[in-house]
């Protein structure tokens, strides 16, 4: 299987938009979400992917096959830390999961960004969570603590996790 993880351009934007409404389609169930008079969900969690240059896209490719995206912050969405990676947006369309896909994507989007790291969860998306405890868990080698969150703005749990302290060799790779 040829996994390919890629930098997202301003002339994907409409590949990414397409790709967003399956992702928020998923989160309607917990977030009680309707479609717009449009039939769309809107996209606006791509807001300033290509104009701010601490948010960074990317398509997931599975053999040739578009599988999902990831969109990863360069900020903290929790704290506001600007020296904290936030992982904004992942999705790996349901075809893919189950196969170790979400691992080795999830892997090489922390590697690339070396940093703090905070992987946040909705409080009522279980399997998220358990995905991302598996992850997290396995890439850092059980070396991350998690924290609830519940304000005005987001009610989840939070893993937190620093890869700066790994050396190259410690670093996981599938």
């Amino acid at each position: 299987m040829n996994i390919e993880i890629i930098e997202a351009r301003p002339q994907d934007q409409s590949i990414l938009s397409h790709l967003i409404e399956l992702y928020l389609y998923d989160f309607s169930e917990f977030m009680g979400w309707d479609v717009g008079n449009d039939g769309r969900f809107g996209d606006d969690g791509l807001k300033g992917c290509w104009t701010e240059p601490w948010r960074h896209p990317f398509l997931v490719k599975v053999d040739g096959s578009l599988a999902g995206f990831v969109i990863a912050d360069g900020h903290s969405q929790l704290s506001g830390d600007e020296h904290t990676m936030d992982m904004g947006e992942f999705f790996i369309l349901r075809k893919y999961r189950r196969q170790g896909i979400g691992y080795r994507v999830a892997s090489f989007i922390f590697d690339l960004f070396p940093s703090k790291w905070e992987v946040r969860q909705l409080a009522l998306n279980v399997d998220a969570q358990t995905f991302w405890r598996k992850v997290i868990n396995r890439y850092t080698n059980n070396q991350f603590y998690e924290i609830s969150w519940n304000n005005e703005h987001y009610c989840g749990v939070a893993q937190l996790f620093n890869n700066t302290i790994k050396t190259p060799t410690q670093l996981v790779r599938v």
